[in-house]
């Protein structure tokens, strides 16, 4: 598979020696659902670490007039030190540049002229071509380790439909709010877990089996620009589904949208719209329900399968 790793205007910390050469490949979504690709190619320097036997990597970043805050987002995820397969930056109609930033930096870029983050983040995961596609948005901060930590992660827990961390909270002159963080973020799981039957992911630190989006990707509601995407992934990965949280998938994320009351209550209001517009199907007593059966039908899975195994005299 053909790699398409990072590279900018800094020191990635790469071997000395001239890397493969890359192509820039700027993908068109057309009315028709046709693609047009522009190539060109650049001299990338040589990755630190790239297991060719561990799960591959896709990594998505949906991107609307955020350029500053994706370069960052793209010049962490050079320094990574397990890199991705390909890097897809879904240019969502941005005025500022944002597309140019990511071929920058040798990142995949595809156009969705249809304004929506639901619908930005599909485009990105269906174009998608590593075993697990992990969502960043354009704001978010990863660290060294972070794919290293999802790759792991995945392999630890092959049973995994999605793994996800949180989010601290940080002001743009880089100061962390973690009161701020446990006040929005907390309730978030807590009380969407309580809604689904099953944990959710967090959208700017996740990662979901490509195997896994393959199911849903025909259901999600990407065409509704006021779901939250990552929750209404989470519904229709379904209350059977497996997400395991680990905190070291946390990593730091811009405070912008709780920086007013109005924007908060706006988000609040956008998350009980995305669980009610699933009701009556996805209502919180039937998913509870649904999952309890599916978790008893895995413990008759597993017994009838011991008992195969078990020697008869």
């Amino acid at each position: 598979m053909a790699n398409r790793g990072l590279t900018g205007a800094h020191d990635v910390g790469v071997v000395e020696g001239r890397g493969p050469r890359l192509a820039y490949e700027k993908t068109t979504m057309t009315d028709a659902g046709d693609e047009t690709h522009v190539t060109d190619q650049a001299e990338l320097p040589t990755p630190t670490t790239r297991a060719t036997d561990a799960l591959s990597i896709s990594v998505v970043i949906p991107v609307r007039d955020d350029a500053q805050y994706l370069e960052r987002c793209l010049r962490a995820l050079a320094d990574q030190t397990v890199q991705p397969v390909e890097v897809i930056v879904v240019d969502n109609g941005s005025s500022d540049g944002s597309g140019d930033v990511a071929r920058r930096f040798g990142a995949r870029v595809v156009e969705q002229h249809e304004v929506g983050i639901p619908i930005a983040s599909a485009t990105g995961y269906d174009a998608a071509t590593g075993d697990v596609i992990a969502r960043l948005d354009s704001d978010s901060r990863p660290g060294p380790e972070w794919l290293a930590t999802v790759q792991r992660l995945l392999t630890e827990h092959p049973t995994a439909d999605a793994i996800t961390g949180s989010g601290l909270l940080v002001t743009d002159d880089d100061r962390p709010q973690p009161v701020r963080s446990k006040l929005y973020l907390g309730p978030y799981f807590a009380l969407v877990r309580a809604a689904l039957g099953n944990r959710p992911v967090f959208g700017s630190a996740m990662a979901v089996r490509r195997s896994a989006w393959a199911r849903v990707s025909g259901e999600v509601c990407r065409h509704d620009a006021t779901v939250h995407d990552d929750m209404d992934l989470s519904v229709h990965l379904g209350p059977a589904a497996t997400v395991h949280f680990d905190d070291a998938l946390t990593l730091p994320v811009s405070a912008r949208p709780l920086q007013h009351v109005p924007s908060m209550m706006h988000r609040g209001w956008r998350g009980l719209y995305t669980l009610a517009r699933h009701w009556p199907r996805e209502h919180p007593v039937g998913r509870h329900v649904r999952r309890i059966r599916a978790k008893r039908s895995a413990r008759r899975r597993a017994e009838l399968a011991r008992a195969s195994r078990t020697p008869r005299d």
